[in-house]
């Protein structure tokens, strides 16, 4: 198990540096200046930590991580519960390399710019790719809780929920893209989720621990 770990992990980091390229401007000399350290202990306690019903999410950033400064680089860690999901959503300055540690499997995937879904199930040392500015969303459709690692082409790739910015759009608009009438846009408004770069879980999904591991729905 632990050289399965160290393996997906290497893969995950080669992948995004063996690109050839960042998201982010070249940079101008080897690291930024100033730097004590090129380690961060424990991203679960000095990372940026958010904790919701779906889990917990570790993310390193230029404040808390500073030696990423300048490299084009970002890296997340998770810890999702069964039935736990990260909600459809876009990086639009990044491309994502995600692989399971342990634990899951998971539900992946990402809609494309022609419309097409892209769904797959990940299982220990498995390795995924989301293309820069698609949709996309990870739900553990497991027993047990889901470890895996992101590192993504940006120091600060940003995130776009989609749920939540779906109901930023006036009413009118949105009732059109739907087809439905505005009282149930504001309905299903009332009922969303605002955004926090958190892990979900909610008794509504349907999602049964260890039930349809399948990529059908």
């Amino acid at each position: 198990m632990a050289s399965q770990v160290l393996i997906s992990v290497v893969l995950v980091f080669a992948t995004i540096l063996g690109s050839g390229y960042s998201a982010d401007p070249d940079p101008v000399r080897d690291f930024a200046t100033g730097l004590r350290t090129f380690t961060l202990r424990n991203i679960f306690k000095n990372g940026e930590v958010s904790s919701d019903t779906g889990g917990i999410r570790a993310a390193t950033n230029p404040q808390n991580f500073p030696a990423v400064r300048t490299q084009g680089l970002s890296v997340v860690r998770f810890k999702m519960v069964p039935c736990g999901s990260n909600l459809p959503h876009t990086h639009p300055r990044a491309s994502e390399v995600l692989s399971l540690l342990s634990g899951g499997p998971l539900q992946v995937g990402f809609v494309d710019t022609t419309g097409a879904s892209h769904i797959d199930i990940m299982y220990p040392g498995d390795v995924t790719v989301f293309p820069r500015g698609v949709l996309h969303f990870e739900l553990n459709v497991g027993t047990v809780e889901a470890d895996y690692l992101s590192a993504l082409n940006s120091e600060n790739p940003g995130t776009l929920t989609s749920s939540e910015a779906l109901f930023h759009i006036p009413v009118r608009a949105l009732a059109t893209s739907l087809n439905v009438d505005q009282k149930t846009v504001k309905w299903l408004n009332s009922t969303v989720p605002r955004y926090a770069p958190g892990l979900k879980k909610s008794a509504n999904s349907g999602c049964v621990p260890g039930r349809d591991i399948t990529t059908a729905f």
